[in-house]
């Protein structure tokens, strides 16, 4: 059974609150949890203490047993010093689309042309058809 430290929403909507639970990963965000290690309330500042309040040694304790921490709780934990988050880098996600669009498209342009360029290879008939005959001697 594959365990999963996530974040399960609760709270009404447009107004989100969520539980820190320990969880079968194959059960709903919201569904059936073994252990609710805590919550966190998004709506409240960063500087409050009541914004992340959560139990660190179940969940170290959870995580000695198997757990898989989310991404998200992945930050809890680095921030609470526990564990390293590792750094993630995007660099396709600062390129405008219509930029990287056009950059792929002219990528694809370049690939399509290298193999009809390329030395040594044999010059392909125009057309099937004259593939086809037989040269004439």
């Amino acid at each position: 059974m594959p365990l999963v430290i996530r974040m399960a929403r609760a709270g009404t909507k447009k107004r989100p609150f969520y539980h820190i639970v320990v969880a079968d990963s194959r059960s709903p965000r919201d569904g059936r949890f073994i252990e609710r290690l805590g919550y966190f309330n998004p709506l409240l500042p960063k500087e409050k203490t009541e914004r992340l309040k959560w139990d660190l040694e179940k969940a170290k304790a959870w995580m000695a047993k198997g757990a898989q921490p989310s991404d998200r709780i992945m930050r809890f934990f680095d921030a609470a010093g526990v564990m390293k988050r590792p750094k993630r880098n995007n660099p396709e996600r600062a390129i405008p689309r219509k930029e990287r669009k056009a950059k792929e498209e002219a990528a694809e342009a370049a690939a399509g042309a290298a193999p009809a360029a390329a030395p040594g290879a044999p010059a392909a008939p125009a057309t099937p058809a004259a593939a086809a005959t037989p040269a004439a001697t």
